[in-house]
């Protein structure tokens, strides 16, 4: 038996690293019947046979998964966003960093085509929220050399919305991986899902990254929704602020007494991060318990 991470999964099969080589492994049965699905980024036992293939045999515990992007043991996600075309809407932003919080998983904002918007506003929200915060091109280089510094060592899974240059960043990092890349549809205002599965690919800095699908204002429904009452504890700003409320249990959203809308108010807590958790609060209150992740 040997032990490897899972690189890439497609089509029910299993491209798992061992360090000595990619062994193309397919899960046993029991995966199936314990409903239990291995996630690129696990590390997992495998039986070799020998001709390159194997079976994979036990997922061994993880740091943490993700749902979208379909994911294991990430020590840092990159959330690619843009002030051109696609214009990224901040609440997808807000989103996926909160899902990242409750996964005590780093997130590092890049605002990629600042040759054509350099996205001000948002950049600035994001960076006294207490976030790493880059501004990028593809196109130009400009951010590149920041971005490897940043990810250096860290197994990193690169998301964000459809078009804004996921694959085009990771080929500006790691020049010659020629991922595909799609042009941006006028007509819809978004990117051609390019990436059609999730691959993790190592960098000559050390980096381990994963290109993942990208996802529209409709996907995020399909995300993973904290309680309510967990949510505050995602968004870092507030954490100063929650013990000093006026009433025990406050939510945050429209009580009174409540030094997070203060804090909103006083302008110390960005207006559209508060609007994103209270968004999410009242999607989160309407999710029965058992559908829960």
């Amino acid at each position: 038996m040997a032990e490897g991470t899972i690189l890439k999964a497609l089509s029910g099969f299993y491209y798992v690293d061992t360090g000595s080589g990619l062994v193309t492994c397919r899960a046993r049965g029991k995966f199936r019947h314990n409903r239990q699905t291995p996630l690129v980024g696990d590390r997992v036992a495998i039986t070799e046979l020998g001709d390159g293939t194997g079976a994979l045999d036990a997922i061994l515990p993880r740091k943490n998964e993700f749902q979208r992007p379909a994911v294991a043991n990430i020590d840092l996600l990159v959330v690619i966003a843009s002030g051109a075309t696609p214009v990224t809407d901040p609440f997808l932003i807000d989103r996926v960093v909160s899902i990242a919080e409750g996964r005590d998983c780093e997130s590092v904002i890049c605002f990629n085509k600042c040759d054509l918007n350099d996205a001000e506003e948002l950049f600035q929200v994001y960076r006294r929220a207490g976030f790493t915060t880059l501004r990028m091109s593809a196109e130009t280089g400009e951010g590149v050399e920041d971005l490897r510094c940043v990810i250096a060592g860290k197994v990193c899974a690169f998301t964000g919305n459809s078009g804004v240059g996921k694959s085009s960043i990771l080929n500006a990092l790691e020049p010659g991986f020629g991922l595909q890349t799609g042009a941006v549809s006028e007509k819809l205002g978004r990117g051609r899902h390019t990436t059609r599965h999730v691959e993790l690919f190592r960098l000559s800095n050390g980096a381990i990254v994963a290109d993942t699908p990208g996802f529209s204002s409709f996907d995020t429904e399909l995300m993973e929704l904290r309680r309510p009452e967990e949510l505050q504890y995602t968004f870092r700003e507030f954490r100063p602020y929650l013990d000093q409320c006026r009433f025990q249990g406050c939510a945050h959203v429209k009580e009174k007494g409540c030094a997070v809308r203060a804090a909103v108010k006083e302008g110390r807590i960005a207006p559209s991060r508060h609007a994103s958790y209270v968004r999410l609060y009242e999607q989160a209150r309407e999710v029965p318990e058992w559908k829960r992740k």
